[in-house]
């Protein structure tokens, strides 16, 4: 690949910031350069005008009066929910499984629909510009096989593992298997697909996770198992996933029902290894920096803090939390405990694919938050949780998630011009006189107004995806 430049407005977060910092490590370069080198890293970021000379005669790409940013990094979605977007019945979570989400799902034990849901899957990515992605996979290897052939075809970067599931209502009958296939299948599908493109999971694009459902979804049999196996392949680089105090309907919300199922004292100890009554050690923690626990709507002090200790990060999902009725993740005293926040989609319990929306939604609920707690998030914070916190949450942050010189260089292109409300709110919309405030209300109305339509290019490792 030769080098190229690509110009436009530039914006990024430099070094390896807090969210709390994000917005002194914001870069708005309004008449940008970025350089990407012939190896597919970033050679120069910043103005134009500054361009080393040994770049001035490179192949140009003008994307002006374009934005150049970060690949949108996804921290939780669902590949065997690609068409059940927008699912009706049931009303909150655990209803909504049992009528809606087991039922689609289980619709991918046919192979030929697997590959078509996995081409789906990749298309939409792209098409939203979302470069990597931690995705809770389908039950059917062949389906997981799909979906890491496609994207290795389509050049994206994946971190997935199969939904494991030992137990669970009728309608996920053929989601489940016993507890021996559980382990059999996971090991299989490490050995297969974890760093196959490349064969070093420094530079693999292609990865795997262990992922159980949720704790209602396996037996404590399942958790010791998963534990055994997760100590094992930890060293290879392998990641873990899952759901965790999503929804607590009083009564018959999945965090107290977890809770009583395995008579622990918080949903988090289940994934600690602490998961026999009375939060009594039965095997090995499954936390970690390459662990991703979704939602966190609900956690207890005690469980923020655990998470904080072991560099295991939360996938935030507003937009999820609002559709099943899950309520707002209390945004100051999460950020407080020092862990890792970064955006998810969770589609389908999602019905937006584009991570720009899911931190759009973030703003929304959390100045919604009551009294106190309400709070008006930075632009910068929103542009964090959705680049760079995800590439911490995959624990890649050293490879991509900013512009720094020396990534690889995951962007995406967004074009005003492709959908006109975009481009009014940028061209009319009021301006401060302070240059700090106007940058933050430029970067505010272009998170908050881009749609699919924005998004002209995407691009992974300095090459652009079709």
């Amino acid at each position: 690949m030769a080098t190229q430049v690509h110009l436009g407005h530039i914006f990024h977060l430099t070094g390896s910031p807090m969210v709390t910092d994000a917005a002194t490590a914001l870069v708005s370069i309004p008449d940008g350069a970025l350089v990407i080198g012939d190896d597919g890293r970033v050679a120069f970021c910043g103005e134009r005008g500054d361009l080393p000379p040994q770049y001035r005669s490179a192949a140009t790409s003008d994307h002006r009066p374009g934005f150049l940013l970060p690949g949108f990094v996804d921290t939780h979605v669902h590949f065997p929910q690609t068409y059940a977007g927008d699912s009706y019945g049931g009303g909150q979570l655990l209803e909504w499984l049992t009528l809606c989400v087991y039922p689609s799902e289980s619709r991918y034990a046919d192979p030929s629909f697997a590959q078509q849901a996995a081409v789906q899957f990749c298309d939409r990515r792209i098409a939203v510009g979302t470069t990597a992605a931690m995705v809770f996979g389908s039950a059917f290897p062949h389906a997981q096989d799909a979906l890491f052939t496609e994207t290795q075809r389509r050049g994206l970067r994946l971190v997935s593992g199969r939904g494991i599931q030992t137990g669970g209502p009728a309608s996920a009958a053929a989601l489940i298997t016993s507890e021996d296939d559980a382990i059999r299948l996971a090991r299989e599908e490490i050995d297969k697909w974890h760093a196959a493109d490349t064969g070093n999971v420094h530079t693999a694009r292609l990865h795997v996770a262990v992922v159980p459902r949720f704790s209602l979804a396996v037996t404590a049999q399942t958790l010791k198992n998963l534990g055994n196996l997760y100590d094992s392949v930890r060293d290879r680089g392998v990641y873990f996933h899952s759901h965790l105090n999503e929804n607590n309907r009083p009564g018959t919300g999945e965090v107290d029902e977890t809770k009583l199922t395995y008579q622990v004292d918080s949903y988090l100890d289940t994934y600690d290894g602490k998961f026999l009554p009375g939060s009594k050690v039965g095997g090995a923690s499954l936390l970690g920096r390459r662990s991703i626990m979704a939602h966190a709507v609900h956690c207890q002090d005690v469980e923020l803090s655990r998470m904080a200790e072991t560099g295991t990060s939360i996938a935030h999902c507003p937009v999820s939390q609002q559709f099943l009725g899950s309520g707002t993740m209390p945004w100051l005293r999460t950020v407080a405990s020092g862990v890792n926040i970064a955006a998810g989609t969770d589609f389908g319990g999602g019905d937006e694919w584009l991570i720009s929306q899911v931190v759009g939604a973030a703003f929304k609920v959390h100045i919604s938050e009551g009294g106190d707690e309400s709070v008006s998030m930075h632009p910068a914070e929103m542009l964090f949780l959705g680049t760079l916190a995800g590439a911490r949450a995959l624990d890649m942050e050293d490879r991509f998630g900013n512009f720094d010189v020396g990534k690889e260089a995951d962007f995406v292109v967004v074009d005003p011009r492709r959908t006109p409300a975009l481009e009014a709110a940028l061209t009319y919309g009021v301006r401060s006189a302070d240059p700090a405030l106007a940058r933050d209300q430029t970067l505010f109305g272009l998170l908050m107004g881009i749609r699919e339509t924005s998004i002209a290019e995407t691009y992974v490792a300095g090459r652009r995806l079709q």
